[in-house]
């Protein structure tokens, strides 16, 4: 059987099952597969795909009488790689009706031009912008644009010499699920033709290889965050849009509002849903309330069949640059890998990054140098933290701590006496810490907890290093007390002066 996996042709046995052909595939992640189409099916799609030797593309047209008498049958075989450069890469010739105009057009990386050589329409070329420019190619009036890649845009940085169009076809409408479905089933019978697509893959916005934009480096550092152990939970999925809530409520800025196109990744600024991910399958308007910090480059198809509870496969191009949270060995290994030149304010010693600057990750980038600050690993507590007994009090300390964010967090020690540490992280008004997981018998030692609202001292966190049965670990009465998780390595905090900033590492 020939099975397109991912864009790819890939030759299985008959009787194959899904698991045969992606046997490291978390079990719990959604994969979308998807039927060879009927012809009445297809025809009404407005998006093509492009099977070439180097992958698949494919292209929302833009309007359907070209796509009709563009499209013909023959096409793809005339669609070799002619010429390529920094800009673009043009395969054919074929011939068409067009009318050059001689004048340059303006384009952005992933149209599709249609164009022709020595304004000649019979050595027309279909023409894939690979980064935003100017240029005459040959096309008419209106520029030539005829379509927007959609799925495999990373795909355009790859296509080289020697490259062709193997097939040109529809591909199969959201709206018809007929053919198509969603399973985490590894003993899915495959069938001959079938697609399978099994992750997404983004580009930021900002990022275009050697060009990078940092003015939307705070909203896009927000969406890798969300995605950086390649997975996006779907919350809530709709006809225009999937979303992973995993994050709100959390303050991002509106860097860049815009329309949100199929394919298109935003993040909500405001309202109660500040800080979830959508991902948009159709196109709607643009809204104050969402900033675009990418677009689907690959995996669409996968988007529009997800529904509420689905788990997807994701990634980011680039990944998250952040090195809080590392032995300071392992980050300037991370650094040399990704070509950032590194600086340290000390190197003695067995030490941790608590901090790195540029913060974000674009930042980083087009800067190509990092400083980061780090303390002795001792100086830091590793904790795990009890999420399923005390949910609430876990995301208010993770917030207030910046655990959220990265790896490695940080607060105040207040008080010491005995064996009893207090901190007071900043917590902010009408935050409400309810009673959750309160103890009801002898408290072990190395808990760690935080005082309730039932207590004055509510937000208060505290850490015992003996049992105790009477008192929790903030020195209240248990009912006072929320336990949220316990400290493995409590490091050198023994030693630590009240004053002193105290960093903790999660430990999952």
């Amino acid at each position: 059987m020939e099975i397109h996996l991912d864009g790819k042709p890939v030759e299985a046995p008959a009787g194959s099952r899904l698991g045969d052909l992606l046997p490291d595939r978390d079990a719990r992640e959604s994969v979308a597969i998807i039927r060879p189409a009927l012809e009445e099916d297809a025809a009404e799609s407005q998006e093509v795909r492009f099977v070439t030797t180097a992958g698949d593309l494919v292209v929302e047209m833009a309007d359907p009488a070209i796509t009709a008498r563009l499209f013909r049958p023959g096409l793809a075989e005339t669609l070799n790689l002619h010429w390529q450069d920094r800009y673009a890469a043009a395969f054919g010739p074929f011939e068409s009706s067009l009318r050059p105009a001689r004048q340059p057009g303006r384009y952005e990386r992933g149209d599709l031009i249609l164009g022709c050589g020595g304004y000649d329409p019979s050595k027309s070329y279909l023409i894939f912008a690979r980064m935003r420019h100017s240029a005459d190619y040959g096309a008419p009036a209106d520029g030539g644009v005829i379509g927007r890649v959609v799925t495999g845009r990373g795909l355009l940085d790859r296509i080289a010499d020697g490259d062709r169009v193997i097939r040109v076809e529809r591909v199969l409408r959201r709206a018809d699920r007929s053919h198509a479905l969603i399973t985490r089933d590894a003993e899915f019978p495959l069938e001959d033709g079938m697609q399978i697509i099994s992750y997404v893959e983004a580009e930021v916005q900002g990022f275009e290889g050697d060009a990078i934009d940092t003015r939307t480096a705070r909203s896009v550092e927000h969406f890798l965050l969300s995605v950086h152990n390649g997975q996006f939970r779907v919350g809530r999925s709709s006809s225009t849009h999937i979303v992973d809530p995993r994050l709100v409520p959390t303050k991002v800025p509106a860097d860049l509002p815009g329309p949100r196109l199929e394919g298109t990744i935003t993040v909500r600024t405001a309202g109660k849903s500040s800080g979830a991910v959508y991902i948009y399958t159709q196109g709607v308007s643009a809204s104050p309330m969402h900033t675009v910090v990418g677009r689907v480059v690959h995996g669409i198809e996968l988007v529009r069949f997800a529904g509420e509870g689905d788990l997807l496969a994701i990634r980011a191009k680039p990944e998250q640059f952040d090195l809080v949270g590392l032995p300071l060995a392992e980050a300037e290994a991370v650094a040399a890998r990704r070509g950032i030149t590194l600086t340290a304010d000390a190197t003695d010693g067995d030490r941790v990054v608590v901090g790195q600057t540029p913060a974000t990750t674009l930042e980083v980038l087009a800067a190509g140098e990092v400083r980061v600050a780090t303390e002795p690993s001792a100086h830091v507590i590793s904790i795990t933290l009890d999420e399923v007994a005390a949910p609430r009090s876990v995301t208010i300390f993770r917030e207030v701590t910046g655990l959220k964010h990265h790896a490695v967090g940080k607060m105040p020690l207040v008080f010491t006496f005995e064996d009893v540490f207090l901190f007071k992280p900043k917590i902010a008004k009408g935050v409400g810490i309810i009673p959750e997981n309160t103890p009801t018998g002898e408290v072990p030692a190395y808990t760690l907890a935080m005082t309730n609202d039932s207590r004055r001292g509510a937000g208060m966190v505290g850490i015992r290093t003996t049992p105790n049965a009477e008192f929790g670990p903030t020195s209240e009465p248990l009912t006072g007390t929320n336990v949220i998780g316990r400290v493995l390595d409590a490091g050198s905090l023994g030693t630590m002066r009240e004053g002193a900033t105290v960093y903790v590492k999660e430990v999952k």
